[in-house]
């Protein structure tokens, strides 16, 4: 020890920085003197843990109150706070991230679970949190009031995570984003069962490249409008059971997205995608009417539930997708649906089948006669096709050696096809 102890600070810093939490960190402070004001230099804070108990989170809170104004470095690389105690007070912990902030903070987390009641959904934002120059991500989950004040202005804000949080009124989020000149990666979970309307949430960010947003089934949410003209990657889950508007502008760079919506009508969201290359789509509800065309899709993956609830669906997504080289047939729930429904094998062969795919698998099978007619036809029809996986599920009826035999003996119009059984 004495041997480390000898090295020059910012190596010991170093060292310490690699340490599992900051609370380990600090008690090295009684290895000797040399190593009792160390931890203040940290450059990454983080306090406290969900199922942290009551005795534990008293001591993090009188250690914050005394010690963190202390803390020395003068660049926070990051500050992150897991709280789930009452014991946590709104003035606290604004008055935390306020020293945090005052240090060059570059990325605040805060999750906050079961802290304050009433109010549920405590202010424990300081307003110079939606000022400072240097913060470069935000992430913030839980029971936290998200009340954004005018003068909002994070010109360095790149990442922003919003998780099941209570927003002050409709503009706050839409107020929070249009400050955020170079924000590329957005992240927004709608609180499940939130009796207070959201009201019409609008995303509309030029810079931004990846957007993942969250509708709960029980969510009061008049609608909702994307505007993101540089995205890249997209993920909807849209389980809202009440009725709702949405418009999405075009998505000309989009390279991957993941669908799980249940909406009655989907095709504007279609038609904002036509562009993707990877694409993913779980949903029961009708698609693809409006006659698009996705030109530049090579990747398709597809629920189960979507091709049990109509077979169809999936010949019109490949009709609409000629430069298609993989297709997999998925779960995107635990649960296993019930059954196909019937499989009618189309008149024509879609044009990826015949001229671009290369590799189809389906998890899950249970080998019932209109999956096996599905599997089939595609050995049957596709001519450039190298692998073809089948992962058997737990629950099938049929044995893995019928289910293998039966695909065996199905003809193949590719004769370097390899089926490949699990």
């Amino acid at each position: 020890m004495d041997r480390i102890s000898n090295l020059p600070d910012e190596l010991l810093v170093r060292i310490l920085s690699f340490v599992p939490t900051t609370k380990v960190a600090v008690s090295t402070s009684i290895l000797s003197k040399r190593w009792e004001y160390l931890w203040m230099w940290l450059p990454k804070l983080d306090y406290g843990r969900k199922d942290c108990p009551v005795s534990e989170c008293e001591m993090l809170r009188c250690f914050l109150d005394r010690k963190l104004p202390l803390h020395r470095s003068p660049i926070i690389e990051s500050f992150r706070l897991e709280l789930s105690n009452s014991i946590f007070k709104p003035e606290n912990i604004k008055t935390w991230v306020e020293t945090a902030l005052s240090r060059c903070l570059r990325e605040l987390d805060i999750s906050s679970h079961d802290v304050i009641d009433p109010p549920k959904f405590p202010n424990i934002l300081p307003s110079n949190l939606f000022t400072c120059k240097s913060l470069a991500i935000l992430k913030l989950a839980g029971e936290i009031l998200l009340d954004v004040p005018p003068g909002v202005s994070l010109p360095s804000l790149k990442t922003l995570k919003l998780q099941r949080l209570r927003y002050f009124n409709e503009e706050t989020l839409q107020r929070l984003l249009s400050n955020c000149p170079v924000l590329e990666d957005l992240v927004v979970d709608l609180h499940e069962f939130d009796e207070e309307s959201v009201g019409k949430m609008t995303v509309a960010v030029p810079s931004l490249q990846s957007l993942s947003l969250y509708i709960p089934y029980w969510q009061n949410l008049d609608g909702f409008v994307i505007e993101t003209p540089a995205l890249k990657y997209f993920k909807l889950m849209d389980h809202n059971m009440s009725d709702h508007y949405f418009l999405i502008e075009k998505m000309p760079n989009l390279i991957e997205a993941y669908l799980e919506v249940f909406l009655p009508d989907s095709n504007s969201i279609f038609g904002s995608i036509t562009s993707v290359k990877r694409l993913s789509i779980c949903s029961d509800t009708n698609m693809l009417n409006g006659g698009f065309v996705f030109n530049q899709l090579e990747h398709l993956k597809v629920c189960i539930c979507t091709l049990f609830a109509s077979a169809d669906q999936l010949i019109e997504l490949l009709k609409a997708s000629s430069k298609l080289k993989r297709l997999d047939i998925s779960f995107f729930y635990q649960h296993t649906p019930s059954g196909m429904v019937c499989w009618n094998e189309p008149t024509t062969v879609p044009e990826c089948i015949l001229s671009s795919l290369q590799s189809f698998s389906w998890s899950k099978y249970r080998g019932e006669p209109e999956e096996r007619d599905v599997v089939v036809y595609f050995l049957k029809h596709a001519r450039h096709l190298e692998t073809a996986t089948i992962k058997s599920s737990e629950s099938s009826g049929v044995s893995k050696s019928e289910m293998l035999k039966e695909l065996e003996l199905s003809p193949r119009a590719s004769a370097t096809c390899q089926l490949m059984f699990d």
